[in-house]
């Protein structure tokens, strides 16, 4: 898969690509990222990017031409921009981006994007969340290393991805590891009973429970919350 960027701060990339499992996927070849940095196409001597808004308002405004000089070369690719105006970012996002040969993600700054290159240059709008923040380079490092960790081999056990949260609308049961018991805290009896079928059933109902208590805004989306 390849994944390019467009943003005004490459360099805010070096560390996310570079450590756990976006550098695994990229050095394994799964994942090739390719940072475009918008400065190059930006207007006059001082490589302006962004202007005043027509109309009035406070702010700056990101401007078409070095947009759609940036993004014209990637029109056989999905692009994305980052904007807190965009659809919230879910794992099935993240799925159907990783079902794409060639994505391209847009970071937004400033006040916003002149629409005409949403328009005319986006594909698809997204958002990390109901928050705003300086721009969209949190949200994409964000979507990078969310799609590489489902590119075939980049994770080492398959079933990592598939039986975590936000899978069939239930968050993710708490889990265990050594000891079973820390000054007094002990594990629950069940994990350590060899009983799988016990285990599997204990882990449904605290993946129900869980998500009842902290999301239940996902049964009401995606499951029925009496079962």
């Amino acid at each position: 898969m390849k994944i390019n960027v467009i943003t005004m701060f490459p360099e805010y990339f070096e560390g996310p690509l570079d450590v756990s499992i976006v550098a695994r996927g990229i050095e394994d070849g799964a994942l090739v990222v390719v940072l475009h940095d918008l400065r190059e196409h930006g207007l006059g001597r001082h490589r302006q990017l962004d202007d005043s808004p027509f109309g009035g308002g406070p702010g700056m405004v990101m401007m078409i031409e070095p947009m759609a000089a940036a993004l014209e070369p990637l029109r056989d690719t999905h692009r994305v921009l980052f904007t807190p105006s965009g659809a919230p970012m879910s794992q099935e996002t993240l799925d159907r981006w990783a079902q794409i040969d060639d994505v391209t993600f847009v970071c937004g700054r400033y006040e916003g994007v002149d629409q005409r290159v949403i328009d005319n240059f986006i594909d698809e709008e997204a958002s990390l969340g109901d928050y705003v923040l300086a721009g969209g380079e949190v949200a994409a490092a964000a979507a990078i290393e969310g799609v590489a960790r489902l590119l075939p081999g980049v994770v080492g056990n398959p079933e990592s991805t598939e039986k975590e949260s936000f899978r069939d609308c239930l968050l993710e049961e708490p889990v265990y590891t050594r000891p079973a018991d820390f000054q007094g805290w002990a594990v629950p009896e069940v994990l350590l009973s060899g009983d799988h079928g016990r285990i599997e059933e204990w882990r449904s109902q605290r993946r129900l429970e869980r998500t009842r208590q902290r999301r239940p805004d996902l049964l009401r989306n995606g499951k029925d919350s009496d079962t």
